[in-house]
């Protein structure tokens, strides 16, 4: 795949409005994603399936989510809640102890944001666990204007992390030294912050024009940041997708770990093409880079189906010529690559997730 070369203004139709994306989405969020979900064409594989939940605790509310795991028997029908899901629940996992990724969904998105994706890693030997961000997710957008939901994704995915290698009763099952990790748009943002990165709010000022209302933007004109947590030194690798780049070269010196960067051709809400070539520029370690020509934003999430297609057309409508789902299977072969190769166990001779 070659780098994106649209301008770098050039937006998704639904980036007209990044305002709004920031912390006025509930409109869309709240009966556009799950539909997403429920109705998305099928490209899951043989997935074991485990519904999670991190306790509450002193650092945080409760998360809720799912595991993924390697399965032998094949998939059937999962309903959960909306969605239907080709899965088998609690299946016997196979091939343990299993590397481990744990997946940061994109702002107003669920757990399920990028099941598919999940599901093929989980085919291919790993675990995959998801949670809904609290306050940031398509049922709870209370957090989602504010800067301090950039504070506490990193921290809720080092909770789940504790929680999976800790007191989850499956917790034999998992490879605690080789944790990766996938992020898309804001999550992609929370990643590069669980590995060491301190966002730096003033890198956008397009993302507020002068006199909005949005908290965020109030509090970035006060320079009212969140104290950012400490990075996870237990995430080895990180696969990141259309991340929001708030970054400059002195805040990314800490990101050690290995990185996969993909970007979109077209952009869409607050992520340009040039924000993200410029987060390529500015990692210490050139990344593993993947421009996604013809892409929009959303191509990122689960394709859909006709039907979704038809009702809304600005997530799931892709420009001519490209084709979700043949890119989601492209997109799974280089990304399955990357962490086999990455989290592939102490002293293996070739990449393999077991």
């Amino acid at each position: 795949m070659t780098s994106p070369s649209a301008p770098e203004h050039r937006r998704g139709c639904a980036a007209r409005a990044v305002v709004a994306l920031m912390a006025h989405a509930a409109f869309r969020s709240r009966w556009l994603v799950l539909p997403l979900l429920a109705l998305a064409a099928g490209l899951n594989q043989a997935a074991g399936l485990r519904m999670i939940e991190v306790p509450a605790d002193a650092q945080g509310p409760a998360l809720r989510g799912a595991i993924w795991t390697p399965c032998a028997t094949p998939p059937g029908p999962v309903g959960i809640g909306p969605l239907t899901l080709e899965a088998v629940r609690d299946c016997p996992v196979q091939g343990a102890p299993l590397p481990l990724v744990i997946v940061s969904h994109g702002s107003g998105g669920t757990a399920f944001s990028h099941h598919d994706t999940a599901a093929a890693l989980a085919d291919a030997g790993f675990a995959v666990a998801a949670i809904s961000h609290p306050g940031d997710n398509a049922q709870d957008l209370s957090r989602q204007g504010q800067l301090s939901a950039f504070a506490t994704r990193p921290a809720d995915m080092r909770r789940l992390t504790d929680y999976l290698l800790g007191t989850w009763p499956g917790h034999a099952e998992l490879a605690p030294g080789r944790i990766g990790f996938f992020g898309f748009s804001r999550g992609g943002t929370t990643g590069l912050v669980a590995l060491g990165a301190v966002p730096d709010f003033t890198q956008r000022p397009e993302l507020c024009p002068a006199g909005s209302p949005i908290p965020l933007c109030t509090e970035i004109r006060n320079r009212s940041w969140p104290a950012m947590p400490a990075p996870d030194p237990r995430i080895r690798a990180a696969v990141i997708a259309d991340p929001l780049n708030f970054f400059t070269p002195e805040t990314l010196q800490a990101v050690k770990a290995p990185v996969q960067l993909w970007a979109s051709a077209l952009g869409g809400d607050g992520v340009t093409p040039g924000s993200v070539e410029a987060l390529r520029r500015a990692l210490p370690a050139a990344p593993e880079w993947h421009g996604v020509p013809q892409a929009g934003h959303f191509a990122f999430l689960a394709p859909c189906s006709a039907a979704l297609a038809e009702r809304l057309p600005a997530l799931c409508r892709d420009a001519p010529g490209f084709d979700r789902i043949a890119f989601h299977a492209a997109f799974h072969r280089e990304v399955i690559a990357f962490l086999r190769q990455q989290l592939a166990p102490a002293g293996a001779s070739g990449p393999s997730a077991r």
